[in-house]
C-alpha cells in the first residue's frame, strides 16, 4: 500500500468512528461511573492501566464532539496523576490530551487551567518550572489559552526574580504583548505591564521601561463600561475575570506613577516628576487621608523648586509656573506653610541667601535624606536653582553692573559666577554681554528695531494721553474757580 491510500484509508477510518460517536448520545452517568471506577483503581498500583481507559473514554467522547464529557475525562487524567504526585506523568498527559487530533478547544482549556492550579503545590522547584515550561509549550500559538500563557510566563518570571536572575526574569517576561489580549481583564493587563516596566527598571533597562510604559495611558485609570467580569469588550470578546491577587484600579494607578517616578528620577526630569506626585497627590487628597497626602505634597514643592525655571529639553517654564500657581493656590498647602514659605520665595522677585535658606530648611533636606535627596546631584541642583533664581531677579532690576558686584549678591567667585551666567545664556534664560577688563556685565536686552519702532510709537501715545489729560485737569480747575482762560488774559 502506498503511502498516499495509507493516508487516505486512515482519514477514512477517523471519519467512520467520528460519524459513529456523532451517532450515539455520550451516557453521561455510566461515563461518570467509568470515570469513578478508574479514579479508585489508580491508587492501587494500577495507574497506567487507569490512564489508559480514561484516555479511551476520552477519544469516544471526543470523536462524538461532547464537552462536557471530554473535559470530565481530561480532568479525571490530571487528578489521578496529581493524587499520585506522578509529575512527569501528568505533563505527558497534558501534552497528549493537548496534541490530540480534533481536540476540542474548550477541553484543551481546562486542561490547562486545571494544571495550573496544581503548580503552587509542587514544592520542588524543578519540578514546578518543568511543569510550567510544558504548559507553555502546549498554549504557544492558541490564542484561546493566550491568557493562561501570559500567567505562566508570569509565574516563571516570578521564579527566575526570587532566584537573583532579574535580567532573565525581565527578558522572559517581555515575551508576551498582553496589550493585544481583548479578553484580558483590564485591571490583570495593566498590572502585568507595569511588572514589565518594574523588571526593566531594576535591570537599568530605562529605555525599554520608557518604551513599555507608553503602552499605559493615564486615561486606563478611569473605569468605563466593558471592562468589568463578564461583560462586553471590544469587538464582542467576553472579558474573562482577573487572575487572583490583581490589584485594583486605583493601586494600579499609584503603581503607574511610582514606576514614572523612578523612571523620571535617573534623568533627572523634575517637571515630570512633579507631574506624576501631583497625580499622586490628587488620589490622597480626594481620599482625605492626611498621612499619605503630606508627605507627597512635600515631595511637589521640592520637585517644582528642582524644576529650572527656564524652558529645558523636558518641558517649558509655562509649565512650571502653571504647576507652581496650582499648588500654590492648594488650599492644603496653607497647613504646610514652611512650605508655601518655601515655593512663594520662587515666586518673589527678591534675592534667595543659601546660607540663610539651607539653615532654614535643613530639618526637612534632612528627613528627605532617604528619598528624592538621597543623591548629591539633587543637592548641587538645589543650590543651582536659587543661584540662577538670584541671576534672573538680577537681570531683572539692573541693566549694567560690575561683576565684582553680581558675584557679592551670588555668594560666588568671579569664576564661578561667569560660569552660572554664561549657562543661563546659552540656556536662553537671559542675555547678557561681560566686559572682562572693564569687569562690567551688560544685561539690557537688545530690542529688534520692530521693536525700537513700537517702543517709541507707544512712548508718543502715552504723551498724547497725558497732553490730553493734562488739558482736562486745566480746564477742570478753571471750571471750579469760575474763572475763565480769556479774562485773564
Amino acid at each position: 500500500m502506498s503511502v498516499g491510500e495509507f493516508t487516505a484509508s486512515n482519514i477514512a477510518m477517523d471519519m467512520d468512528e467520528k460519524e459513529k460517536g456523532k451517532a450515539g448520545t455520550v451516557d453521561m452517568a455510566k461515563l461518570f461511573a467509568d470515570i469513578a471506577l478508574q479514579k479508585e483503581m489508580a491508587p492501587k498500583g494500577q495507574l497506567a492501566s487507569a490512564i489508559e481507559s480514561l484516555l479511551n473514554l476520552e477519544k469516544s467522547s471526543r470523536l462524538a464532539e461532547d464537552v462536557t464529557a471530554t473535559k470530565a475525562c481530561c480532568a479525571a487524567i490530571l487528578d489521578v496523576c496529581y493524587e499520585a504526585r506522578d509529575w512527569r506523568a501528568l505533563e505527558e498527559n497534558v501534552i497528549l490530551l493537548t496534541k490530540r487530533r480534533s481536540q476540542l478547544k474548550q477541553a484543551i482549556q481546562a486542561t490547562v487551567r486545571q494544571a495550573i492550579s496544581y503548580i503552587d503545590s509542587i514544592e520542588v522547584k524543578d519540578t514546578r518550572v518543568s511543569l510550567i515550561k510544558t504548559l507553555q509549550a502546549v498554549t504557544e500559538g492558541k490564542i484561546f489559552v493566550e491568557i493562561e500563557r501570559a500567567r505562566l510566563t508570569k509565574r516563571l518570571a516570578a521564579i527566575k526574580e526570587a532566584d537573583g536572575n532579574v535580567d532573565e526574569a525581565a527578558d522572559i517576561l517581555q515575551e508576551v504583548a498582553v496589550e493585544t489580549f481583548g479578553a484580558m481583564a483590564k485591571t490583570e493587563k495593566i498590572a502585568f505591564i507595569l511588572e514589565q516596566v518594574r523588571l526593566c527598571l531594576d535591570k537599568k533597562d530605562f529605555v525599554r521601561a520608557q518604551i513599555l510604559s507608553r503602552k499605559v495611558s493615564p486615561r486606563a485609570f478611569v473605569e468605563r463600561k466593558g471592562e468589568g467580569q463578564g461583560e462586553i469588550g471590544i469587538e464582542g470578546t467576553a472579558i474573562e475575570e482577573a487572575d487572583k491577587g490583581t490589584p485594583s484600579l486605583a493601586e494600579l494607578k499609584l503603581r503607574y506613577y511610582e514606576l514614572l517616578i523612578r523612571y523620571y528620577s535617573h534623568l533627572n526630569n523634575y517637571l515630570e516628576m512633579t507631574r506624576c506626585y501631583r497625580a499622586i497627590y490628587e488620589v490622597h487628597a480626594a481620599a482625605e487621608d492626611a498621612e499619605k497626602w503630606v508627605p507627597v505634597l512635600k515631595h511637589v514643592c521640592w520637585s517644582l523648586v528642582l524644576t529650572p525655571a527656564y524652558s529645558t529639553p523636558h518641558g517649558s517654564s509655562s509649565d512650571r509656573t502653571t504647576l507652581l500657581t496650582t499648588t500654590l493656590q492648594d488650599k492644603k498647602l496653607s497647613e504646610l506653610p514652611e512650605y508655601k514659605t518655601l515655593l512663594t520665595s520662587f515666586t518673589n522677585t527678591e534675592i534667595i541667601r543659601w546660607t540663610v535658606f539651607e539653615s532654614q530648611y535643613e530639618g526637612e533636606l534632612a528627613a528627605f535624606s532617604g528619598g528624592l535627596f538621597s543623591e548629591p546631584k539633587r543637592h548641587e541642583d538645589l543650590q543651582l536653582r536659587i543661584i540662577e533664581h538670584n541671576v534672573l531677579v538680577a537681570a531683572k532690576y539692573y541693566s549694567r553692573m560690575r561683576t565684582s558686584r553680581l558675584a557679592t549678591i551670588l555668594s560666588l567667585t568671579p569664576e564661578q559666577m561667569e560660569k552660572h551666567v554664561s549657562d543661563l545664556v546659552v540656556a536662553k534664560a537671559i542675555k547678557a554681554k561681560i566686559d572682562r577688563p572693564a569687569g562690567i556685565i551688560n544685561l539690557a536686552q537688545p530690542q529688534s528695531p520692530e521693536e525700537q519702532l513700537n517702543s517709541w510709537a507707544g512712548n508718543i501715545a502715552r504723551l498724547l494721553e497725558l497732553v490730553d489729560k493734562s488739558c482736562q485737569l486745566i480746564e477742570k480747575e478753571a471750571m471750579v474757580h469760575k474763572v475763565t482762560l480769556a479774562a485773564r488774559v
